[in-house]
C-alpha cells in the first residue's frame, strides 16, 4: 500500500492506458480522481472500494480545471499527484497536416497538462508529484508531425516544470511509452502496426499493465529524489536507433 490515502487525480482516465493507471493507483490505496471528457464504463471493476471517484472534465478548459480545483479543496483539502495521461493521436503527415488537427493535438496533449499543473500546484504540499504521460515521439522523429511535435512540447514543459516546482519540494517527471495497445492505437493502419512492431526487440505489443506500475513508482515516496526524469517504456524500441532490421539480419543462428 504505498500510496495508502494519498489523492491522485488521473485524467483521460476513462478507458485504455488511463484506466489501467486507476486501478493500480487505487490497489497501492490511492484515493483516485480519474477524470475525463469520456464516459466511463460503469461496468469497471477498478472503481469498487469506494477509492475512485469519477470526474468530469475536458483538459482544454481552465474553468473546469478551476472547477476541480475547488472540487478538491472543498472535499479533501490537498491533492498528491497529477497524472497528465489525456492525449489524442494526429497520424496527418507533412506536408498535408490540417490547421485544426495540428492546434487539437497541441491543445490536449500540451495546454492540457499545463493547465493542471496551473491549477492544482496550489493544492500540491511539499513531496507531491506530477507525472506526464509522453512517447517514444518525444525523443525522435516521428511521421505524425502534429503528434510528435506536441509530445516534445510536453516534454519541454516537464523539464521547466521540474526546474520551477523542485523548490516547493514538488517533482516533475515525464514517462514515454512505446508502442502501446490502447484505443489511441485503433485507427492506426495495420501496415503501421506491422512496421512498428518489427522494431521492437522484445517482438510484441506493450499494454496499459506494463506502464502503470511505474505510474504508481512515480506518485510514491519511493521516488522522492526523481525529478525532470524521462523514462522510456517501450520494449527496446528507441534502444538500437532503428538498426534492428540490420541487427536481425546479421545475428549469428
Amino acid at each position: 500500500m504505498r500510496l495508502q490515502d494519498k489523492i491522485v487525480v488521473v485524467t483521460g482516465a476513462a478507458r485504455g492506458q488511463g484506466a489501467e493507471e486507476v486501478r493500480a493507483l487505487a490497489a497501492e490505496g490511492a484515493y483516485v480522481v480519474a477524470t475525463d471528457v469520456l464516459p466511463f464504463d460503469p461496468r469497471d471493476e477498478a472503481w469498487d472500494g469506494g477509492r475512485v471517484v469519477e470526474r468530469h472534465l475536458d483538459v482544454t478548459d481552465a474553468a473546469a480545471w478551476a472547477e476541480l480545483a475547488d472540487w478538491l479543496r472543498a472535499e479533501r483539502g490537498h491533492v498528491d499527484a497529477l497524472v497528465n495521461n489525456a492525449g489524442v493521436a494526429a497520424r496527418e503527415r507533412l506536408p498535408h497536416v490540417s490547421l485544426e488537427g495540428w492546434q487539437r493535438a497541441f491543445d490536449i496533449n500540451v495546454t492540457g497538462p499545463m493547465l493542471g499543473i496551473q491549477a492544482l500546484v496550489p493544492l500540491m504540499p511539499q513531496g507531491s508529484s506530477i507525472v506526464n504521460i509522453c512517447s517514444v515521439a518525444a525523443i525522435s522523429g516521428h511521421a505524425a508531425a502534429a503528434y510528435t511535435a506536441s509530445k516534445w512540447a510536453l516534454r519541454g514543459l516537464t523539464r521547466s516544470a521540474s526546474l520551477e516546482l523542485g523548490s516547493q519540494g514538488i517533482r516533475v517527471n515525464a514517462v514515454m511509452p512505446g508502442l502501446i495497445d490502447t484505443p489511441l492505437m485503433a485507427n492506426a493502419s495495420p501496415a503501421f502496426k506491422e512496421a512498428a512492431l518489427s522494431e521492437v526487440p522484445l517482438g510484441r505489443i506493450g499494454v496499459p499493465a506494463d506502464i502503470a506500475p511505474t505510474i504508481v513508482f512515480l506518485c510514491s515516496d519511493d521516488s522522492s529524489y526523481y525529478n525532470g526524469a524521462e523514462i522510456v517504456i517501450d520494449g527496446g524500441l528507441t534502444a538500437h536507433v532503428s538498426h534492428k532490421r540490420i541487427a536481425d539480419a546479421t545475428r549469428p543462428a
